[in-house]
Protein backbone atom coordinates (compact mmCIF):
# COMPACT_ATOMS: atom_id res chain seq x y z
CA UNK A 1 0.00 0.00 0.00
CA UNK A 2 1.56 3.02 -1.13
CA UNK A 3 2.05 5.91 1.77
CA UNK A 4 0.24 8.93 2.52
CA UNK A 5 4.02 10.84 1.31
CA UNK A 6 3.71 8.59 -2.15
CA UNK A 7 0.87 11.07 -3.22
CA UNK A 8 1.27 14.65 -0.83
CA UNK A 9 4.05 16.45 -0.44
CA UNK A 10 5.20 17.23 3.73
CA UNK A 11 5.01 20.44 3.83
CA UNK A 12 7.64 23.28 4.10
CA UNK A 13 9.60 20.18 4.09
CA UNK A 14 12.02 21.20 0.80
CA UNK A 15 12.55 25.01 3.04
CA UNK A 16 16.14 26.08 2.64
CA UNK A 17 18.24 28.24 4.13
CA UNK A 18 21.44 28.90 2.54
CA UNK A 19 24.17 30.85 3.60
CA UNK A 20 25.49 34.15 3.81
CA UNK A 21 27.85 33.25 1.18
CA UNK A 22 24.99 34.19 -0.92
CA UNK A 23 25.11 37.55 -0.83
CA UNK A 24 28.40 37.85 -2.11
CA UNK A 25 28.30 34.97 -4.85
CA UNK A 26 28.23 36.27 -8.21
CA UNK A 27 25.58 34.38 -9.38
CA UNK A 28 23.13 35.73 -6.63
CA UNK A 29 24.48 39.03 -7.21
CA UNK A 30 23.95 39.30 -10.85
CA UNK A 31 20.30 37.80 -10.12
CA UNK A 32 19.48 40.62 -7.71
CA UNK A 33 20.19 43.25 -10.60
CA UNK A 34 17.94 41.62 -12.68
CA UNK A 35 15.61 41.56 -10.10
CA UNK A 36 16.41 45.49 -9.41
CA UNK A 37 15.75 46.08 -13.02
CA UNK A 38 12.60 44.46 -13.74
CA UNK A 39 11.17 46.10 -10.74
CA UNK A 40 12.13 49.08 -11.82
CA UNK A 41 10.60 48.91 -15.38
CA UNK A 42 7.70 47.41 -14.31
CA UNK A 43 6.77 50.16 -11.25
CA UNK A 44 7.69 52.86 -13.85
CA UNK A 45 5.46 52.06 -16.60
CA UNK A 46 2.80 50.64 -13.99
CA UNK A 47 2.84 54.07 -11.71
CA UNK A 48 3.49 56.19 -14.33
CA UNK A 49 0.85 55.23 -16.65
CA UNK A 50 -1.20 56.57 -13.61
CA UNK A 51 0.93 59.67 -13.02
CA UNK A 52 -0.08 60.25 -16.69
CA UNK A 53 -3.63 59.25 -16.72
CA UNK A 54 -4.35 61.40 -13.71
CA UNK A 55 -2.12 64.55 -15.33
CA UNK A 56 -4.49 64.38 -18.65
CA UNK A 57 -7.97 64.23 -16.44
CA UNK A 58 -6.99 66.57 -14.20
CA UNK A 59 -6.93 64.05 -11.22
CA UNK A 60 -10.31 62.97 -11.89
CA UNK A 61 -12.22 60.52 -9.38
CA UNK A 62 -11.44 56.98 -10.31
CA UNK A 63 -13.52 55.78 -13.56
CA UNK A 64 -13.86 52.73 -15.29
CA UNK A 65 -11.62 53.75 -17.78
CA UNK A 66 -9.05 54.63 -15.40
CA UNK A 67 -8.98 51.01 -14.03
CA UNK A 68 -8.48 49.68 -17.32
CA UNK A 69 -5.74 51.75 -17.99
CA UNK A 70 -4.16 50.36 -15.08
CA UNK A 71 -4.54 47.14 -15.61
CA UNK A 72 -3.05 46.92 -19.43
CA UNK A 73 -0.05 48.88 -18.60
CA UNK A 74 0.74 46.29 -15.27
CA UNK A 75 -0.33 43.62 -17.37
CA UNK A 76 1.98 44.39 -20.44
CA UNK A 77 4.93 45.55 -18.21
CA UNK A 78 5.10 42.68 -15.98
CA UNK A 79 4.89 40.26 -18.44
CA UNK A 80 8.19 42.24 -20.05
CA UNK A 81 9.73 42.30 -17.01
CA UNK A 82 9.12 39.28 -15.88
CA UNK A 83 10.44 37.94 -19.55
CA UNK A 84 13.78 40.14 -18.99
CA UNK A 85 14.69 38.22 -15.77
CA UNK A 86 13.43 35.01 -16.42
CA UNK A 87 16.52 33.16 -17.71
CA UNK A 88 18.85 34.84 -15.12
CA UNK A 89 16.86 35.45 -11.77
CA UNK A 90 13.63 33.48 -12.49
CA UNK A 91 12.13 37.03 -12.79
CA UNK A 92 9.88 37.17 -9.34
CA UNK A 93 9.76 40.91 -9.44
CA UNK A 94 7.82 40.75 -6.19
CA UNK A 95 8.91 39.36 -2.53
CA UNK A 96 5.39 37.73 -2.04
CA UNK A 97 6.62 35.65 -5.53
CA UNK A 98 9.73 35.24 -3.61
CA UNK A 99 8.51 34.56 -0.54
CA UNK A 100 5.98 31.65 -2.00
CA UNK A 101 8.96 30.27 -3.90
CA UNK A 102 10.51 30.18 -0.69
CA UNK A 103 8.05 28.12 1.65
CA UNK A 104 7.56 25.94 -1.68
CA UNK A 105 11.72 25.05 -1.43
CA UNK A 106 11.93 27.14 -5.10
CA UNK A 107 14.59 29.47 -3.45
CA UNK A 108 17.11 29.93 0.10
CA UNK A 109 16.16 32.21 2.77
CA UNK A 110 19.17 34.32 2.07
CA UNK A 111 19.10 34.63 -1.64
CA UNK A 112 15.17 35.12 -1.27
CA UNK A 113 16.39 38.47 1.01
CA UNK A 114 19.06 39.23 -1.59
CA UNK A 115 15.62 39.21 -4.16
CA UNK A 116 13.59 41.23 -2.01
CA UNK A 117 15.98 43.66 -0.98
CA UNK A 118 16.79 44.47 -4.86
CA UNK A 119 13.15 44.83 -5.42
CA UNK A 120 12.19 47.17 -2.96
CA UNK A 121 15.23 49.45 -3.91
CA UNK A 122 13.83 49.12 -7.64
CA UNK A 123 10.52 49.96 -6.86
CA UNK A 124 12.22 53.16 -4.63
CA UNK A 125 14.13 54.41 -7.77
CA UNK A 126 11.80 54.20 -9.96
CA UNK A 127 9.28 56.18 -8.09
CA UNK A 128 11.57 58.61 -7.23
CA UNK A 129 12.82 58.96 -10.78
CA UNK A 130 8.96 59.12 -11.15
CA UNK A 131 8.73 62.07 -9.02
CA UNK A 132 11.78 63.73 -10.48
CA UNK A 133 10.99 63.79 -13.97
CA UNK A 134 6.85 64.86 -13.88
CA UNK A 135 7.28 67.02 -9.99
CA UNK A 136 3.57 65.01 -9.83
CA UNK A 137 2.45 62.68 -6.87
CA UNK A 138 3.31 59.18 -7.29
CA UNK A 139 -0.13 57.33 -6.84
CA UNK A 140 -0.27 54.94 -3.30
CA UNK A 141 -2.23 52.31 -2.56
CA UNK A 142 -5.29 52.78 -0.16
CA UNK A 143 -8.66 50.82 0.52
CA UNK A 144 -11.63 52.50 -1.01
CA UNK A 145 -15.09 51.45 -0.52
CA UNK A 146 -14.21 48.26 1.65
CA UNK A 147 -13.50 47.39 5.45
CA UNK A 148 -9.74 47.35 5.86
CA UNK A 149 -9.80 43.35 6.72
CA UNK A 150 -11.89 42.55 3.70
CA UNK A 151 -9.09 44.68 1.69
CA UNK A 152 -6.47 42.59 3.09
CA UNK A 153 -8.77 39.68 2.35
CA UNK A 154 -8.86 41.07 -1.17
CA UNK A 155 -4.97 41.16 -1.24
CA UNK A 156 -4.89 37.82 -0.08
CA UNK A 157 -7.24 36.15 -2.21
CA UNK A 158 -5.49 38.14 -5.51
CA UNK A 159 -1.71 37.31 -4.64
CA UNK A 160 -3.04 33.66 -4.21
CA UNK A 161 -3.86 33.90 -7.61
CA UNK A 162 -0.86 35.40 -8.79
CA UNK A 163 1.19 33.31 -7.16
CA UNK A 164 -0.26 29.93 -7.82
CA UNK A 165 -0.41 30.87 -11.50
CA UNK A 166 3.69 31.23 -11.23
CA UNK A 167 3.83 27.69 -9.83
CA UNK A 168 1.52 25.88 -12.54
CA UNK A 169 3.25 27.91 -15.75
CA UNK A 170 6.90 28.97 -14.26
CA UNK A 171 7.98 26.40 -11.51
CA UNK A 172 6.15 23.09 -12.20
CA UNK A 173 8.37 20.35 -13.59
CA UNK A 174 5.80 18.76 -15.55
CA UNK A 175 4.43 22.44 -17.23
CA UNK A 176 6.21 21.26 -20.53
CA UNK A 177 5.46 23.72 -23.11
CA UNK A 178 3.40 26.07 -21.18
CA UNK A 179 6.23 27.33 -19.55
CA UNK A 180 6.60 29.62 -22.79
CA UNK A 181 3.51 31.16 -21.88
CA UNK A 182 4.33 32.12 -18.22
CA UNK A 183 5.20 35.79 -18.31
CA UNK A 184 1.80 36.87 -20.48
CA UNK A 185 0.30 34.48 -17.87
CA UNK A 186 1.62 36.23 -15.42
CA UNK A 187 0.90 39.79 -16.61
CA UNK A 188 -2.92 38.55 -17.79
CA UNK A 189 -3.24 37.32 -13.77
CA UNK A 190 -2.13 40.68 -12.59
CA UNK A 191 -4.36 42.76 -14.87
CA UNK A 192 -7.32 40.68 -14.29
CA UNK A 193 -6.85 41.17 -10.61
CA UNK A 194 -6.88 44.90 -11.16
CA UNK A 195 -10.05 44.86 -13.26
CA UNK A 196 -11.57 43.13 -10.22
CA UNK A 197 -9.98 45.01 -7.06
CA UNK A 198 -8.13 47.75 -7.97
CA UNK A 199 -11.12 50.19 -7.35
CA UNK A 200 -10.96 48.39 -3.72
CA UNK A 201 -7.53 48.44 -2.41
CA UNK A 202 -6.11 49.47 -5.55
CA UNK A 203 -4.88 46.10 -6.33
CA UNK A 204 -1.35 45.69 -5.39
CA UNK A 205 -0.19 41.72 -5.30
CA UNK A 206 3.03 43.20 -4.48
CA UNK A 207 4.51 44.83 -1.57
CA UNK A 208 7.41 45.91 -3.62
CA UNK A 209 4.88 47.84 -5.48
CA UNK A 210 3.49 49.63 -2.76
CA UNK A 211 6.81 50.39 -1.03
CA UNK A 212 8.24 52.58 -3.49
CA UNK A 213 4.79 55.00 -4.03
CA UNK A 214 4.22 54.77 -0.02
CA UNK A 215 8.16 56.05 0.41
CA UNK A 216 8.41 58.66 -1.86
CA UNK A 217 4.92 60.34 -1.08
CA UNK A 218 5.51 59.24 2.63
CA UNK A 219 2.23 58.07 2.92
CA UNK A 220 1.80 55.11 4.75
CA UNK A 221 -1.95 54.54 5.94
CA UNK A 222 -2.74 50.99 5.83
CA UNK A 223 0.47 49.97 4.10
CA UNK A 224 0.86 46.68 6.32
CA UNK A 225 -1.98 45.57 4.41
CA UNK A 226 -0.14 45.66 1.38
CA UNK A 227 2.71 43.19 3.00
CA UNK A 228 0.42 41.08 5.11
CA UNK A 229 -2.01 40.05 2.56
CA UNK A 230 0.52 39.56 -0.35
CA UNK A 231 2.93 37.65 1.98
CA UNK A 232 -0.27 35.44 3.24
CA UNK A 233 -1.20 35.11 0.17
CA UNK A 234 2.19 34.22 -1.86
CA UNK A 235 3.10 31.95 0.96
CA UNK A 236 -0.67 29.97 0.63
CA UNK A 237 -0.52 28.98 -2.78
CA UNK A 238 3.34 27.83 -2.32
CA UNK A 239 2.62 25.54 0.42
CA UNK A 240 -0.31 24.36 -1.37
CA UNK A 241 0.84 23.79 -4.69
CA UNK A 242 3.89 22.61 -3.04
CA UNK A 243 1.71 19.85 -1.38
CA UNK A 244 -1.00 18.87 -3.34
CA UNK A 245 0.78 18.93 -7.20
CA UNK A 246 4.74 19.34 -7.85
CA UNK A 247 6.44 15.69 -8.46
CA UNK A 248 8.66 14.02 -6.04
CA UNK A 249 11.18 13.79 -8.59
CA UNK A 250 12.38 17.73 -7.74
CA UNK A 251 15.77 18.30 -8.77
CA UNK A 252 17.19 19.28 -5.05
CA UNK A 253 18.18 22.51 -4.47
CA UNK A 254 21.22 24.01 -5.48
CA UNK A 255 24.04 25.13 -2.92
CA UNK A 256 23.46 28.44 -4.65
Amino acid sequence: MPGQNDYFNVPLSRVAIGNTGEFSHPGAIKAAVAEFISTFIFVFAGSGAGIAYNSITGNSPTSPSGLVVAAIAHAFALFVAVSIAANISGGHVNPAVTFGLFVGGNITLFRGILYIIAQLLGSAAASGVLLFTTGLPVPTFGVSGVSVWAALVFEIVMTFGLVYTVYATAVDPKKGEIGIIAPIAIGFIVGANILAGGAFTGASMNPAVSFGPALVSFSWTNHWIYWAGPLVGGGLAGVIYEIFFISHTHEPLSEF
